[in-house]
């Protein structure tokens, strides 16, 4: 290395950044190798090449910085840029799940009406049907007493049987067309939040603080369980000692 002339090497770190090879984390590294190298790698025409190839469209900014430094202010102006409109996506993201969830339960509270509003009208039409089957069978011969309690089911109707079991036929399959139609919004704005969520997951994942540091406790049982396996081998390896000198 120290054979090549500066030339040589300045030639090769110029073809490196003009070729889009050669990154600005990568000319850091290389100027952190020996002495030479960071000499060479701070030269203002490398970092000019990246200032104009990264941003090409940054403002300028006062001449008495060098290319470098030049480099680093807008590296840092892109980052916080970067930053809060990655901020914002998270807030948009946030309100997609919360809209998401308050549609969920809009969705199950009429689900749970129209339920309740088809087992009311499915209650009503049975009774209207043993009123209806109770007054035709009043016209046939049978026991006093069975004919007393029918005649009684069909005086406790106070309503026109046939109109209001019609009625209620079609209030019945109302409710059933009405909960399958909110059936399956609520399955879509589920699998949609489900969709957002991961989303949400994957853009507040970060490789550093994802991790999870251990508490004293877990660190405590972790220590015992392992200095316990530590032991069961210890002991093993001495009984497979002792039996094979017998």
């Amino acid at each position: 290395m120290s054979a090549l002339p500066d030339e040589l090497w300045r030639r090769i770190l110029e073809m490196g950044i003009t070729c889009y090879s050669l990154t600005y984390k990568e000319l850091c590294f290389i100027g952190i190798s020996c002495r030479r190298l960071r000499r060479l790698s701070e030269e203002n025409e490398f970092w000019s090449v990246l200032v104009s190839r990264d941003f090409p469209q940054a403002s300028c900014t006062a001449d008495s910085l060098t290319s470098k430094s030049l480099y680093r202010v807008r590296f840092e102006r892109d980052k916080e840029r970067k930053q809060a409109a990655h901020r914002r996506a998270v807030l948009r993201t946030e309100s997609l799940v919360w809209d998401s969830e308050r549609k969920l339960k809009e969705l199950e509270a009429r689900i749970g009406d129209e339920v309740d509003k088809m087992k009311a009208a499915s209650l009503e039409l049975s009774n209207l049907r043993k009123a209806r089957e109770a007054s035709v069978a009043l016209n046939v011969w049978q026991p006093e007493t069975i004919r007393r309690w029918q005649k009684q089911t069909v005086e406790q109707c106070a309503v026109s049987v046939e109109s209001r079991v019609t009625a209620l036929e079609m209030e019945v399959k109302l409710c059933k067309q009405q909960i399958s139609v909110f059936d399956k919004a609520y399955k879509s704005v589920k699998q949609r939040l489900q969709t957002t969520q991961q989303q949400l997951a994957v853009m507040k994942y970060h490789p550093i603080n994802d991790y999870k540091t251990a508490t004293a406790s877990d660190a405590t049982v972790g220590s015992n369980t392992s200095r316990k396996k530590l032991k069961t081998k210890i002991s093993d390896g001495k009984e497979e000692k002792s039996s094979s000198s017998h």
